[in-house]
């Protein structure tokens, strides 16, 4: 159960705490690579699979995995990570619909607020993998995107996992949000994502990511 929230003026010492626990809990593992996506795929989906699979192929290259630590293609993600012998780290969210952790994680933390938890996230990142999903999945991937094309964190590829069900929305970011008429977005802004059907192209797209310990930090500051 989480605990309740603390009146206003010590609400900052939960946050502080949160941000101590994970910097401390993470600040040894290397770069990793993150994987979001829907906390209600089934093991039985081809997406939970292709997560398995990323997984693995990226701790067979040295590769930490983070995930948001639930069901669906978070444990898909965690699993694929434990059963290759790697470090499969879940960065946990305490919500009503989500009361436990998925099982194969080996690092864990877990946080009340989503924004401490954001912040473990593209602290300890190198690539992000972005699975089909709902409202937290796009969330998550216009947290990463807005960030990269503001230069507030260094540059990282994000990788959307099945074209089927990205090229609506990405259409829609061509058609609306990059229209001449009304520019509401950068030209060459959708450059920043890269879409890839299968596992082999997801691993090409973060081909060239190191996961160096202290090789820079992602934030810029």
């Amino acid at each position: 159960m989480d605990k309740p929230e603390p009146p206003s003026a010590w609400r900052m010492f939960r946050i502080m705490g949160e941000f101590a626990t994970g910097f401390q809990t993470l600040n040894e593992i290397p770069k990793a690579i993150a994987i979001f996506g829907s906390a209600r795929t089934k093991p039985d989906n081809p997406y939970y699979q292709a997560a398995v699979d990323i997984a693995g192929r990226a701790v067979g290259r040295g590769f930490p995995v983070i995930t948001g630590g639930g069901p669906g293609i978070m444990q898909a993600g965690n699993k694929g990570a434990k059963e290759a012998k790697g470090i499969s780290v879940g960065l946990a969210i305490n919500l009503p619909m989500e009361q436990n952790s998925n099982p194969y994680i080996n690092v864990e933390v877990k946080f009340h607020y989503f924004f401490v938890r954001k912040v473990m996230f593209l602290k300890h990142t190198a690539g992000v993998v972005v699975m089909p999903g709902g409202f937290g999945t796009l969330d998550e991937l216009f947290e990463v995107l807005t960030l990269v094309q503001t230069h507030k964190i260094a540059p990282m590829p994000i990788v959307l996992y099945g074209r089927k069900f990205w090229t609506g929305m990405l259409d829609w970011v061509t058609q609306v949000m990059e229209d001449e008429g009304q520019r509401y977005i950068s030209a060459g802004d959708q450059n920043l994502l890269t879409v890839v059907d299968t596992v082999d192209e997801a691993m090409a797209a973060l081909a060239h990511v190191t996961n160096e310990v202290g090789r820079h930090d992602t934030f810029v500051l």
